[in-house]
Order: C-alpha cells, then sequence, then structure tokens
C-alpha cells in the first residue's frame, strides 16, 4: 500500500432494535420497584443511581446510531477522529462468518479490544486487501470473537 492509499468506508455505531413498547414498560416497572425496594431499606443513593441508570437506558434506548467513518491508511486505522498507529496495534483478527468484523487488539488498558463493522465495505474494498494491509504492517493475527456480554446485552434487547 502506497502512501496515497487509503481505505474507507462509514458504519453506523451499533445496530439498531427496533422497541416495543412492553420494552419499556419493563424497563419502567423494574427501574421502579428495584427503587421502591431501595428505598425501604433505607439505601437512598442506591434508589437515585437505579432511577439514573434506568433513565440512561431510556434514552440510549430512544437515541438513533451515529454513522462512523472508518479509515485504515499508512499511519494506521482510524475511527472518526482518533487514529489508532500501526506500532500499538498488538494482533487483529477479521471475522468473515455472519456479519464481516475487523477487530483490532491495541495497549489500551480498558477495553483493549476494538471491533470494526466491515459490512459496508464499498466494492473496490475486500477483506483479504484489509488483510494484506496488516500482514505487510507485521502485525500478528490472533483469533478475537466479541465478548460473551455482548450476547448476553442483546439477548435483553440492549
Amino acid at each position: 500500500m502506497n502512501s496515497l492509499d487509503k481505505l474507507e468506508w462509514t458504519a453506523l455505531e451499533y445496530k439498531e432494535k427496533e422497541r416495543s413498547k412492553d420494552w419499556f414498560w419493563a424497563l419502567g416497572i423494574t427501574m421502579a420497584a428495584s427503587a421502591a425496594t431501595a428505598l425501604i431499606y433505607g439505601n437512598y443513593f442506591f434508589a437515585i443511581l437505579i432511577l439514573l441508570s434506568g433513565a440512561l437506558l431510556w434514552f440510549l434506548a430512544l437515541k438513533n446510531p451515529d454513522l462512523i467513518h472508518y479509515e485504515i491508511n499508512d499511519k494506521g486505522v482510524k475511527i472518526e477522529s482518533r487514529i489508532y498507529p500501526y506500532e500499538n496495534i498488538r494482533s487483529f483478527w477479521i471475522e468473515a462468518s455472519g456479519n464481516p468484523t475487523l477487530f483490532i487488539k491495541t495497549e489500551r488498558i480498558f477495553m483493549p479490544v476494538i471491533s470494526i463493522p466491515l459490512e459496508n465495505i464499498s466494492g473496490r474494498i475486500s477483506l483479504e486487501d484489509i488483510h494484506n494491509i496488516f500482514l505487510v504492517k507485521e502485525i500478528p493475527e490472533e483469533e478475537m470473537r466479541e465478548h460473551p456480554a455482548l450476547h448476553i446485552m442483546e439477548f435483553f434487547g440492549f
């Protein structure tokens, strides 16, 4: 890949889910019952925490996902305005089955594995192109999967 080449695509921040009114009712009832229980036991701080987290979940459930711009260039992997230089990427993995996803493991301590959706890559970009770029940059392949907690969250409609 010469210094002028770069691969660019956009994808939604997360998969948008249709939530029924029943889902919001269940969230509201669970949040109210939990906060009431905390109040009965005199744990006012926990009751406030439950109400704030429930309100935040409600807000996030109503929010539409943003369109994120991804780029792989000669410096590294760029997500929106943040760049992850190749020297800070420890390993990568491309999951081609199901929803194609690029996983990169960085040197970050908190959330070191970043998953990048590859569903909407244009016809001029192939998974093999992305794979070859990382191999040329001498970044090792390491099999990675989505965290099991993500599947649990999806099960509950988040």
